[in-house]
């Protein structure tokens, strides 16, 4: 096998992995009622300023971005700043996420699909989890083969899902506004919670961006890299902000102003606007497309997650690990030891506890070891800046720290119940793992490609 990645991508390859992982309708279609819950009808506030905390981190990855060419995101940037092993423990954080993410959403493509089904009386009962196992075989196969085409696959497959939502979203705005009318509340704290409320509907709002950095694991693949990854990562942000903001606005219209309430306890809101607004074929739409989401999603992890997988291989994990494949220019040991590690999971937790509790489970670890990564990229930009006597991007480095800072204090504080509390000290363990492998190995170094350039 050869050890260097076919560079054969674009800007939209690159958006197309962000906005896969990023997810939008997955999301919209589980976050909204957590974010009303916190700030009740000002959940679109919170997602909007959110947009904006999320926006200001991405700005440490592009100041990373236009200066470092490596599969290695967060790895190679921190390891710019940090050292190598420094580098090497924040790429293993982000490890877990694609890992936990990836799983998580193949459990949660089974059960959108049993729900649609379920619409229309057809009860599959344990079924979701084959359909599970397929959707992680359909993601390994196109990651192994053509990243071109699975990229623009996630696009598309996002892309349709979105569509459904913008969809319903029309009829919702359309119905409300030649009855109560439209109505800027959403955009105003909550008399009844106030500010506190808007900033607690942050942390739900800025973690419905995870892994908008995915687009970075590509920079060995794409074309211009400095111009095109950077161009992605915020391009992706902006889109999904859009849609995010949208999407919970319909929400809170369609349930009304006075039934904030009813919305923050519901398990499923766009199924009940889609039979107020609709009808059953539109709920069973909405389950396809968000089950069309999580699958894209399970594409994107896996491909970032390889990569991420690749680059830790290079640095010292594991010769074997970096081989790419001489046909297909894609890490194809990696991702089948992704798929492999996801798999395990799925078919060894999740049946225990069910699909939703179980993407439930490992987004939360996934999530916390992402924060603790972007802290680091953030700080490494911070810092690295400070060198340079670069006091705008500076500031940014600081912001970006600080933003990121709140939703991990929220995510531990007040502490969870059981078993929700375990979760901190599996990251941690995971983490001291990564930094044991990073020390014991001597081979462990920076996470550059052959074809790296890094402008200082």
């Amino acid at each position: 096998m050869a050890d260097q990645l076919k560079r054969d991508l674009g800007p939209i390859e690159a958006v197309g992995l962000s906005v896969s992982v990023i997810a939008p309708t997955m999301g919209m279609a589980l976050n909204v009622t957590l974010a009303v819950g916190a700030a009740g009808v000002a959940a679109p506030l919170g997602f909007a300023l959110g947009t904006l905390l999320v926006a200001i981190v991405g700005l440490s990855f592009v100041f990373f971005a236009r200066r470092v060419t490596s599969a290695g995101s967060s790895y190679a940037y921190i390891g710019q700043t940090f050292g190598p092993r420094a580098g090497f423990i924040a790429g293993w954080c982000m490890l877990l996420l694609y890992l936990g993410g990836g799983s998580g959403s193949a459990a949660l493509a089974g059960d959108f699909i049993k729900a649609a089904l379920a619409d229309h009386g057809v009860d599959i009962g344990v079924g979701w989890i084959v359909i599970a196992v397929v959707a992680l075989a359909v993601a390994a196969l196109f990651a192994y083969r053509d990243m071109s085409v699975a990229t623009r696959l996630m696009l598309v497959l996002e892309l349709s899902s979105v569509a459904v939502i913008i969809y319903l979203g029309v009829r919702i705005l359309i119905a409300v506004h030649a009855t109560e009318g439209l109505s800027l509340a959403p955009f105003r704290p909550d008399p009844s919670i106030g500010w506190w409320g808007v900033g607690y509907a942050l942390v739900f709002a800025v973690l419905s961006f995870a892994g908008f950095e995915a687009a970075t694991t590509l920079a060995e693949e794409t074309g211009q890299p400095g111009r095109a990854i950077p161009l992605a990562l915020l391009g992706s942000v902006v889109l999904a902000g859009l849609f995010f903001v949208f999407a919970s606005y319909i929400q809170v219209m369609g349930f009304g102003l006075a039934n904030a309430k009813a919305l923050a306890a519901s398990e499923a809101p766009l199924n009940t606007l889609a039979l107020k607004y609709g009808n059953i074929h539109i709920a069973t739409l909405l389950d396809l497309a968000a089950a069309v989401s999580a699958i894209s999603c399970v594409l994107g992890t896996m491909s970032a997650g390889a990569r991420m997988l690749f680059v830790l291989g290079r640095g010292g994990l594991s010769a074997t690990l970096a081989k790419v494949h001489p046909r297909y220019g894609t890490p194809a040991v990696a991702v089948g030891v992704v798929a492999l590690l996801m798999l395990a999971g799925l078919v060894g937790w999740a049946p225990l506890i069910g699909p939703a509790k179980y993407y439930d489970n490992v987004g939360t670890i996934a999530v916390l070891a992402l924060i603790v990564a972007y802290i680091g990229v953030t700080a490494a930009a911070a810092v690295h800046a400070f060198r340079i006597g670069s006091p705008l991007w500076l500031a940014l480095g600081v912001l970006g720290a600080a933003a990121m800072a709140w939703p991990l204090y929220n995510a531990l504080y007040p502490a969870p119940a059981f078993p929700d509390n375990l979760w901190p000290y599996l990251v941690v363990g995971w983490i001291i793992l990564g930094g044991i492998l990073a020390t014991r190995r001597p081979a462990v170094a920076p996470a550059a490609s052959p074809r790296q350039h890094a402008a200082q």
